[in-house]
């Protein structure tokens, strides 16, 4: 194990790193490098992605033990925990995640109407400062959130009214208890890649489905933005899926996917914060136009978006 040090303001701490010895897909021994990227939010460290010549997955490795991963969310910069407005790119995030809410629901709506199914039950595991949740509870869904941040739980629970519980809680749900689970860009966090998997599996009823949305490391602005891409986000991003991997995994723990959705605003969201890291400030134009050529050009095969939604079932 190695160690790297990282600044909150004047106070410095030094963190544990862990090396995955096998990859969490196909289990090999065997990986190289692929890119050295920067954490841009909070140490201001590089980390190393590597890529499994087996099953062609990546991951960043070596990474902060799960016990520090915490350590790397703490920033106002941080929009899911902090919900903050402040600059243009969180503005234009919140005014389009507005839009995006209402999507989400009327998929989740569709997948399981409430003219079929009495009383659905939600899982969102990652649920943030909870704004998913709450939609989907005005809208009748029996819901249950899962958040490891304390400061992202309280602000749910106290500006929505919603009783979010700690990720620790999740061994407590009963089998086969929801219609729908949804994970939206969170599964790329987890560490305990497999476990995860088999837990949601466990919860899902018999005819639910798991909705899992992450971003994709085979678009065109992944391409484009190589370690400047801001979708990789190192340290807090574990893992950096391609449609084929999402696949092979989730088969792994014999889950069926039934449906690839994109998630087109991301790109746009994404090249934004790409300008940024690249150039030192958000050039809008050129994030614009790379954002329009990531969507136009995965509209050729609809599998290649910044971002996109997996749907399961078992």
């Amino acid at each position: 194990m190695n160690f790297v040090k990282i600044f909150f303001g004047k106070r410095k701490i030094k963190l544990m790193m862990e090396k995955l010895a096998q990859c969490p897909i196909c289990n090999s021994e065997k990986f190289s490098p692929f890119l050295e990227c920067k954490d841009w939010t909070v140490s201001k460290n590089s980390f190393t992605i590597v890529s499994c010549p087996a099953c062609k997955f990546r991951f960043t490795n070596p990474r902060p033990l799960e016990n520090d991963l915490g350590n790397y969310y703490q920033s106002e910069e941080y929009i899911s925990h902090s919900n903050t407005k402040k600059g243009v790119i969180n503005f234009l995030y919140q005014t389009v995640r507005n839009w995006t809410l209402k999507q989400k629901l009327k998929l989740i709506n569709s997948l399981s109407p409430k003219s079929e199914i009495r009383n659905p039950k939600l899982l969102d595991i990652g649920c943030g400062t909870g704004e998913f949740l709450n939609v989907c509870k005005q809208n009748g869904w029996n819901i249950t959130g899962i958040e490891p941040s304390e400061k992202a739980r309280n602000f749910g629970n106290e500006n929505y009214k919603l009783e979010i519980k700690e990720e620790n809680q999740l061994n407590e749900l009963s089998a086969e208890t929801f219609d729908i689970i949804t994970m939206w860009h969170v599964l790329e966090h987890v560490p305990k890649l497999n476990e995860r998997i088999i837990e949601l599996k466990k919860l899902i009823k018999p005819s639910g489905h798991i909705i899992i949305a992450v971003p994709n490391c085979s678009s065109f602005d992944a391409q484009h933005y190589q370690e400047y891409w801001a979708a990789y986000d190192v340290p807090r991003h574990l893992y950096h899926f391609t449609p084929a991997n999402i696949e092979q995994l989730f088969s792994k723990h014999d889950l069926k996917l039934i449906e690839i959705l994109p998630m087109k605003f991301d790109a746009y969201y994404v090249a934004m914060l790409s300008e940024k890291y690249k150039n030192g400030k958000t050039n809008f134009v050129s994030a614009l136009w790379n954002g329009f050529r990531s969507n136009w050009l995965a509209q050729r095969d609809g599998k290649t978006y910044s971002s996109q939604i997996y749907i399961f079932k078992k």
